[in-house]
């Protein structure tokens, strides 16, 4: 048991995959049994990844990871496939699209998902975001009859066609130039000598392939599409542990792989963080479609968490650990919400003005709503402030003091499109109201997420800031 132990949760999540194939054969399409089960399978890998040991160091001939940092982020992603599938439950139409392949695909996701945060090789690191990204392509067309959702499949699935070919370039030259595709071998290439321009070219190309999984600038073009035209659940779970398995991968490779180079790859990075921030900002001002919206606000809140990798060191890494639990838990908040969204009909609704006035039809999820949207703008005194605070007492600490400020004075552009949300609700003549949707634990989970972000979340200050930093210490 010791030896499979480190990567049990896997092991649990793809016999569970398997296992709801079959099921899905035996019962009948549209059965929610396969939902539940994939929902119990998701939470009995949490249960093992808390009772795994988290000392096992590097396996498989060092190349996947059973640490802390690791488990950290699969705690996450795992909760966050959960969520999604639960999400899913009474959107989907039952007779044609509620079927067992969305769970699998969910599961598979999420499988690759976990190991490209335990990947600490570049052929694990590329085998786990291609499992990742091809369970994402097919989620994303999932609505077949959706002339949106095909367009979104296949506008995902040729730029991330473009994003894993540039990833293995970049690959391809980090091995050529320092002869190993093991993140230590890289970082003794890196610190043995001089970096000449062969190591950079490689270094540039490998973090340009990650950043399209992030949806950082520039490789942020796919983002509102895709998040625009696939199912909401599906929407939702690629906004929170996909994006956050991504951030978490970008942040082993550059401080443990690339390390030694933190001079060449900050540069990036500070670019990065800045341009993602100010577009998340500026490009969501004219937007109608709520989904729409969070997509450019997800791309908005990857550049926060790219300060604190810029940081570098243990207390960069403990910032982003930080705000990504705390981000997945606002954003999967919003998504929620908007699953309510739906006309008298029972259709779905996405655009802006229908909010209006919702306050005075559905007064407790305008207020939800609301908390969500000030949570992510990072006004406190809600939760969603000590995240962004975290990221830039990181970046000060470096000495990186211009890019704490440029960033500080971005989150204030950031705050009109939020604000804009709540104006719609509390301000403006009432829309026609939403059907009413009775979907008990979707309500329990939007109170869970609500109070998490409510003032009552600095309670966990103190547990979840030294889980963070645990994780942090391997760096």
């Amino acid at each position: 048991m010791g030896n499979i132990a480190p990567i049990l949760p896997e092991l649990i999540l793809g016999v569970a995959a398997i296992a709801l194939m079959l099921v899905a054969a035996f019962a009948r399409r549209g059965s929610a049994a396969t939902h539940w089960l994939a929902v119990a399978a998701l939470l009995g890998a949490c249960l093992a990844l808390v009772g795994a040991p988290q000392d096992s160091g590097r396996i498989f001939g060092g190349m996947f990871a059973a640490d802390g940092f690791a488990a950290f982020g699969k705690l996450i992603i795992f909760l966050s496939a959960a969520v999604a599938v639960i999400m899913a439950h009474g959107w989907f139409d039952r007779e044609f699209e509620h079927g067992a392949e969305y769970p699998v695909l969910i599961i598979l996701s999420a499988i690759g998902a976990s190991v490209m945060v335990s990947a600490t090789d570049l052929m694990m690191l590329y085998i786990g975001l291609e499992l990742q990204s091809l369970s994402a392509y097919v989620l994303a067309s999932y609505r077949r009859h959706d002339a949106r959702s095909a367009e979104a499949g296949l506008k995902y699935f040729v730029l991330g066609g473009l994003a894993s070919g540039i990833l293995l370039y970049g690959i391809s030259l980090l091995y050529g130039f320092t002869g190993s595709t093991g993140f230590t071998g890289i970082s003794a290439a890196f610190a043995g000598g001089a970096i000449g321009f062969g190591l950079i070219a490689g270094l540039a190309f490998t973090l340009a392939g990650i950043a399209f999984k992030i949806a950082a600038v520039p490789f942020h073009m796919w983002t509102p599409d895709v998040y625009e035209g696939a199912p909401t659940p599906v929407t939702a779970f690629f906004a929170s542990g996909p994006k956050i398995a991504a951030v978490l991968l970008g942040t082993r490779v550059c401080l443990d792989a690339l390390g030694p180079a933190t001079d060449q790859w900050r540069q990036i990075v500070i670019f990065a963080a800045l341009a993602s921030i100010v577009l998340g900002a500026v490009a969501a001002y004219g937007q109608t479609n709520i989904k729409r919206l969070l997509a450019y606000s997800s791309i908005n809140n990857v550049g926060f968490a790219l300060v604190g990798l810029a940081a570098g060191g243990q207390g960069g890494a403990q910032a982003v650990l930080f705000y990504s639990a705390v981000y997945v838990v606002m954003t999967l908040g919003a998504f929620l919400c908007v699953l309510r969204m739906r006309d008298a009909d029972g259709r779905p609704l996405e655009s802006m003005a229908s909010l209006s006035g919702l306050s005075q039809t559905q007064p407790l999820l305008a207020l939800a709503l609301a908390m969500f949207m000030f949570s992510l703008a990072g006004i406190p005194p809600l939760f969603g402030f000590w995240p962004k605070l975290m990221v830039f007492n990181a970046a000060v600490d470096a000495g990186l003091l211009p890019l704490a400020i440029a960033a500080a004075v971005l989150t204030v552009v950031g705050a009109y499109y939020y604000l804009k949300i709540v104006k719609i609700m509390y301000f403006d003549e009432p829309a026609a109201a939403f059907m009413r949707v009775r979907e008990p634990v979707q309500t329990a989970l939007i109170v869970a997420c609500a109070l998490f972000v409510s003032p009552l979340g600095y309670l966990l200050i103190n547990p979840l800031g030294r889980l963070a930093a645990n994780a942090a210490s391997i760096f």
